[in-house]
């Protein structure tokens, strides 16, 4: 079984972005938060970070949403 890594270092994450999560968590929790990459990893895992990390570096505006069909919403705030 292969390891998943993160393709961007964490401190290049958090350098250039807020993160803040929205929505229903695993649990049925409401969250409305700012969260670190290791917040993140725990609510979708690396592979899906992955993704929209790419989705963000991608967008050229203010804030990039990511949005997931089971009610979480990602904001990635570039700093």
């Amino acid at each position: 079984m292969k390891a998943e890594a993160l393709n961007y270092s964490t401190a290049f994450i958090n350098r250039n972005y807020r993160i803040k999560v929205s929505g229903i968590d695993n649990e049925g929790n409401k969250i409305h938060k700012l969260v670190g990459v290791s917040g993140a990893i725990n609510l979708i895992g690396v592979e899906m970070l992955n993704k929209f990390l790419g989705r963000a570096i991608n967008c050229m505006d203010d804030v990039c949403v990511c949005k997931l069909r089971r009610g979480i919403k990602f904001l990635f705030y570039a700093k």
